[in-house]
């Protein structure tokens, strides 16, 4: 028998029981739609992640205190915050062309969470001490107001540049600029006011309240070291120079002989460009496995489903038998029924997942404040069309099988 004819017996066989092969392939269209659910998003946060990353530029560097940490541990988090191996000697040391020479910029940051208070009206934010090129670093301008200088910072200045987040909260829609905000029984004036980044933000200052680090330091947090320095190079083709040139500074200030001692690590972009990438792919990866336990079941719900079949067609099977019909007719028709069951499922799946990812894309995008951006993934709508057809072949496989095996004078006989 050709295959035309066999495939037009098979889709007619399973519009005969509409409702059961829509619920046969309830289970695909569900593991089809998480998958593409998952794969969508997945990009989404990954595009959105690499695109701060890539924003703060490729020639930033980041240097860290303590030791090297594995991955996004609390113990390395705790170094960062706590770990004093990181000084103004340090920053002067790097400062030198002859230590570093293809330095650019040097921004010492140390950062806390304070208790901030105007008028009735408190609010819990994150202090960030800076020098004043944080702000072309993340390319964060004032909305309304403006920036401190290097004259505050070597001062000491009680100006503070706040978060559209801190202005919202403490000021509602009144002028924040030429106000003053209480911390720690310090009042400190509004210079500047930041436009919103959007909660998505990598690295958002809507919630910080920005001033001179040596400020946040005598007057605020009571250190003398820095929790993070950040260093942007001249050229990006010198980042990795520059690297070396910082760990061979920092280890002579520290003393150090040995690498493996660094009381410091240094990150590139670069790094953490690959270190997302990482992340965001094996999360995808998880929640790509957790969906395929759906299919499975879908592909066990449609094995059994087709062993009824079978057994409710057996009258249909012989008589088909006795007029010519071989085992390997039998069989073809079976394993199309399956593979086209779990197909239809597929596709439907796609669509869904397809929609329900733009809109959740779109929700994402009001809600957080940021353009979440949807990505169609061609890689995972046609992954789910193959594993559709694939778990419509293996679980179509023995039902067709045991159907093409019967005998036609057995079937004819059977009630």
């Amino acid at each position: 028998m050709k295959l035309k004819p066999t495939f037009e017996i098979a889709i007619k066989a399973l519009r005969t029981n509409k409702s059961r092969s829509a619920l046969t392939i309830l289970g695909i269209v569900i593991g089809i739609t998480s998958i593409m659910m998952v794969m969508a998003l997945g990009k989404g946060a990954q595009d959105l992640i690499l695109g701060e990353i890539q924003g703060i530029g490729s020639k930033t560097i980041d240097v860290a205190p303590g030791r090297q940490p594995e991955g996004f541990s609390q113990t390395g988090m705790l170094d960062a915050l706590f770990s004093d191996s990181l000084t103004l000697r340090d920053v002067e040391a790097l400062k030198k062309k002859a230590n570093v020479p293809n330095l650019a910029k040097i921004i010492p940051l140390v950062y806390g969470n304070e208790t901030l208070s105007y008028g009735n009206e408190v609010y819990r934010g994150t202090i960030l001490g800076s020098s004043e090129g944080i702000f072309d670093i993340y390319n964060a301008y004032p909305s309304e107001g403006t920036l401190f200088t290097s004259d505050d910072v070597l001062g000491l200045s009680d100006v503070i540049v706040i978060g559209n987040k801190i202005k919202e909260e403490l000021f509602g829609i009144s002028d924040a600029v030429g106000e003053k905000i209480k911390i720690k029984g310090k009042n400190y004036k509004v210079i500047g006011v930041l436009p919103s980044k959007g909660e998505a933000s990598l690295m958002t200052l809507d919630e910080m309240v920005v001033m001179p680090y040596t400020t946040a330091q005598s007057y605020i947090l009571g250190i003398k070291y820095f929790n993070e320095i950040l260093i942007e190079a001249d050229t990006e083709e010198n980042v990795d120079r520059v690297v070396k040139d910082i760990e061979l500074t920092l280890r002579s200030m520290h003393g150090i002989t040995d690498p493996d001692k660094d009381d410091f690590y240094i990150h590139t972009q670069e790094d953490m460009l690959e270190l997302v990438g990482t992340v965001t792919n094996v999360l995808k990866f998880f929640l790509a496995a957790v969906a395929a336990i759906s299919l499975l079941v879908g592909g066990v719900g449609i094995m059994n489903i087709m062993l009824v079949s079978v057994t409710e067609r057996t009258r249909e099977i012989g008589l088909r038998k006795a007029i010519g019909a071989t085992e390997k007719d039998i069989l073809t028709q079976f394993l199309m029924e399956s593979v086209a069951l779990t197909l239809t499922g597929g596709v439907i799946g796609i669509i869904l997942g397809t929609g329900f990812s733009f809109l959740l894309a779109y929700g994402l995008s009001y809600v957080l404040g940021s353009p979440w951006l949807f990505s169609f993934p061609l890689d995972a709508a046609l992954l789910g069309v193959g594993v559709s057809a694939f778990v419509g072949l293996i679980f179509g496989i023995y039902p067709a099988r045991k159907a093409a095996r019967k005998s036609p004078i057995e079937a004819l006989r059977y009630e």
